[in-house]
């Protein structure tokens, strides 16, 4: 460097100079005192190349992370569902309606002592309530919710409970098969009613899909409604003049289960917090159905096991609900109404299985169509325009 610094000017002098910090000539020391303190700030990197031990902790944390992630894959898919993610709206109805189903088997299995309706509605709803509460203010959400949003919560819970008074009723006073066919008219009137209420658009599939899952339920339940009655031996049909008031309650319950649907869509979209509709229905529902209770219906004291049953079936109802309002939260009524219908589908698959209920072309053709509506609108998924 010394020897080409000799033959080349006066400028790339300096820039030799720069590299070469041991020149002895004394232009070169004067040029060197010149810019020493524009030399400093490049010099710094080349003691931080020697500093080893700050990115040491970075690389292990990030291999921690993976690795504890590994190790709970249902955290993973739970917190995918709930992400809303493109699929999440319809994957957290299918888990709603296969906790509704689990619900159904475990009322059947694990036999209990009789409990009136009225009192196993109370006690779902008294544990809906704590749990919704404890885990609003686990998550520091304001109990109340939001000033613009109280108006749509308190309509929510009261044609929720409306809905629900309204299907005990019916289904004390009506053959079971008919009662729920009646019920499963509720995603039909939820379509209709957001449709209306929320101008939603829909589109020829959603339409068919809602269309095919309802024939499937007429399937299914085809048998059972043309069952003589063992009584009278005249067909228990649903024209029957005695149970008019029954079926009206059926239809009033499928109605306003229909609008607090869409009550719940809206709600949850406006807080952004789906759990708040939950809880507004447990504040109205749990003391207006211990005051039915009292006044209509003569409580029965359960013992250790049948509570534990009501306990374990109030959880997963609770849980049912979350999910419920957030697949309504996230998707379009129409889509998520369809998926409601995977629990009809599942219990006459169980019954099959366990021999509880006999096969039949009916019920297999109506679990198939059924099964095949809900797929079609999970490959199809949610429209490309979010709303």
């Amino acid at each position: 460097m010394a020897s080409s610094a000799e033959t080349s000017d006066g400028e790339n002098e300096l820039e030799l100079i720069v590299r070469d910090a041991s020149g002895s000539d004394d232009g070169s020391l004067a040029a060197t005192d010149e810019i020493v303190p524009l030399l400093t700030p490049p010099e710094k990197p080349k003691i931080n190349i020697f500093t080893v031990s700050y990115p040491r902790k970075a690389p292990r944390d990030q291999v921690r992370k993976p690795l504890e992630a590994e190790t709970s894959p249902l955290a993973h898919f739970i917190s995918w569902v709930w992400s809303g993610s493109r699929y999440s709206g319809l994957m957290c109805m299918a888990i709603s309606s296969t906790i509704y189903f689990v619900m159904e088997v475990f009322s059947e299995v694990l036999s209990a002592q009789p409990i009136p309706l009225l009192e196993a509605a109370f006690a779902r709803c008294m544990i809906i309530l704590v749990l919704s509460f404890v885990w609003l203010r686990k998550s520091g959400q304001p109990i109340s919710g939001l000033a613009n949003v109280k108006n749509l919560l308190i309509s929510r819970a009261l044609m929720g409970y409306l809905s629900l008074i309204s299907f005990i009723y019916c289904i004390q006073r009506l053959p079971l098969s008919q009662a729920i066919v009646l019920s499963f008219t509720t995603p039909i009137m939820a379509s209709i009613v957001a449709r209306v209420i929320l101008h939603e658009k829909y589109k020829i599939a959603d339409v068919g899909g809602l269309a095919c899952s309802f024939f499937g339920v007429l399937f299914i339940f085809r048998q059972m409604l043309t069952t003589q009655d063992k009584n009278g031996g005249k067909n228990t049909s649903v024209k029957g003049s005695s149970h008019i008031y029954a079926i009206l309650a059926g239809i009033f319950s499928s109605i306003t289960g229909g609008i607090s649907y869409c009550l719940t869509r809206a709600g949850a979209k406006a807080s952004d917090q789906p759990l708040l509709t939950v809880f507004s229905f447990g504040i109205l529902a749990s003391p207006a159905s211990g005051i039915c209770l009292f006044a209509l219906e003569e409580f029965v004291f359960p013992d250790v096991y049948s509570f534990s049953v009501m306990l374990v079936l109030g959880v997963l109802a609770f849980f049912a609900e979350v999910f419920l309002a957030r697949g309504l939260q996230l998707e379009k009524t129409s889509k998520v109404a369809n998926v409601i219908y995977m629990e009809a589908a599942l219990s006459q698959l169980w019954g099959i299985g366990s021999s509880r209920i006999a096969p039949s072309f009916g019920r297999i053709f109506g679990c198939l169509l059924i099964f095949v509506s809900v797929c079609c609108t999970m490959y199809i998924g949610p429209d490309k325009e979010m709303e």
